[in-house]
């Protein structure tokens, strides 16, 4: 969990990293990290805004539910409006990142865009002619989109996107074919420095992204696609033959350029800044 105080040039005044625990534990956390920050800063904030993960009703500000943190229905909104005294914007965390993205960052002039950080998820948002798509808090959950396996996910659903190309699926597809248990990040040096069997499970998730990116290409039909998130750190390892994989399964489909995203993991709190304000 991360947050910071901005002004409202996007200057940074103070930042915190805490860790991120599950259930109301987690919720007592964002709310004591609000605390913490408006202390480092010394002043009250303008506006506050939250990104967070799962399904995220922007509307109302309600954090309707999260698997991996193990939430429903918290009124985020609400709860920091009243701890804080000042107007709030909650949405998903995935979705902060792309309004960093689009706005200000790697696609930046378009009006058709996908941004997709791949980390311990998958997810997207998607620009459609010129506005973020919210689907009421459901859209962009490109991760549970079934690429034809039969890997169990967490959601409970086989065969979803994120069981076998999110970053700890590498590592898993990994340790299953050699028997040996690796973080991913030693799994992707390995690819880049020619282990035939890191390869062959980097190769794998790469058609696993290029399957699920040219149906979400022949939906939304993006100019560009940014990736992020810790696999996008893989460059050219990643990119390029992603484009490749994805242009192969295309036809008469507006072929979009793959880039890396241009903010990193302060994506989300940036995005998050905007929307606090765009309250002002």
């Amino acid at each position: 969990m991360k947050g910071a105080v901005l002004t409202r040039e996007l200057d940074k005044v103070a930042s915190v990293r805490n860790p991120t625990p599950r259930g109301q534990a987690a919720v007592d956390a964002v709310l004591d990290t609000v605390d913490e920050l408006i202390g480092l800063a010394g002043a009250t904030p303008e506006a506050v805004g939250v990104a967070v993960p799962g399904i995220v009703d922007d509307t109302t500000g309600i954090a309707v539910w999260s698997e991996n943190i193990g939430w429903r229905d918290v009124p985020f909104r609400d709860l920091i409006s009243e701890r804080t005294g000042t107007r709030v914007a909650v949405g998903h965390d995935v979705r902060a990142g792309g309004t960093a993205e689009i706005r200000l960052g790697a696609a930046r002039g378009v009006r058709n865009a996908l941004v997709m950080p791949i980390g311990t998820g998958i997810s997207a948002a998607m620009l459609i002619d010129g506005h973020l798509c919210v689907g009421d808090g459901y859209a962009g959950e490109i991760g549970h989109m079934s690429v034809g396996t039969d890997d169990p996910c967490v959601c409970g659903g086989k065969g979803c996107l994120e069981a076998v190309a999110a970053a700890p699926a590498v590592a898993r597809a990994y340790t299953a074919r050699t028997g040996r248990a690796l973080e991913t990040h030693a799994v992707t040096a390995l690819a880049q420095a020619g282990d035939p069997d890191a390869l062959a499970v980097w190769n794998e998730t790469i058609d696993h992204l290029a399957t699920a990116l040219a149906t979400a290409t022949t939906l939304l039909a993006p100019e560009i696609i940014v990736i992020g998130g810790g696999l996008s750190k893989a460059g050219d390892l990643l990119l390029k033959p992603l484009e490749t994989a994805l242009h192969a399964r295309l036809a008469y489909q507006r072929r979009p350029r793959i880039v890396e995203a241009s903010f990193s993991d302060e994506a989300g709190t940036i995005g998050a800044a905007l929307w606090a304000r765009d309250l002002l």
